[in-house]
């Protein structure tokens, strides 16, 4: 008896999402994105010769972030449905704070990227809401301090920038509102 009590409570969220689902609503985070794309293409980020490193760093990030947090799968070009392209512009480090005998004690580094995804007939995907680097791109960017007495270094500060921007770049690549 206390079971038939219980069987509209437990009822109730299937017949919610059956009818919110059936309005046209989406469930999950799936939904975020397009679903006119399933598949991307990335060429490696184009960087001057002396920020090589960089360039393949931030390919593999953007490469794994959109695997982990979209629903669109990495591909070769040629199968590719969409095609992501990235240019590294700027990379500045400042010092911010010296000590008494004029060593770095933080030093504040800046990364700028352009962004530019299109599909196969080389119409732009998304219009970006943000401040464009010019019609067709998008500048994405990311500050970092390293502190060295923390145990910080130059590469740990870059990592966390080009884990930033590979993060803004996938949120950039969902569905607007």
């Amino acid at each position: 008896m206390r079971f038939l009590l219980l069987l509209p409570l437990l009822l109730l969220p299937l017949f919610v999402q059956a009818g919110c689902l059936g309005l046209g609503y989406q469930v999950g985070a799936q939904s975020l994105f397009g679903q006119d794309v399933r598949t991307v293409h990335i060429p490696m980020v184009e960087a001057d010769p002396t920020r090589r490193h960089l360039a393949e760093r931030l390919t593999e990030a953007i490469s794994k972030q959109i695997e982990s947090r979209s629903p669109y799968k990495v591909v070769g070009r040629p199968t590719a449905d969409s095609v992501l392209e990235a240019r590294i512009i700027d990379k500045r480090e400042r010092v911010s704070l010296v000590d008494p005998s004029n060593d770095p004690r933080q030093v504040t580094g800046d990364l700028v990227v352009q962004v530019r995804w299109r599909d196969r007939r080389d119409r732009d995907l998304r219009e970006f809401d943000i401040p464009l680097w010019n019609e067709r791109t998008a500048r994405v960017s990311a500050s970092d301090s390293m502190v060295p007495e923390f145990g910080h270094s130059v590469l740990t500060s870059e990592q966390r920038q080009i884990d930033r921007i590979a993060a803004q770049i996938v949120g950039m690549m969902e569905s607007p509102w």
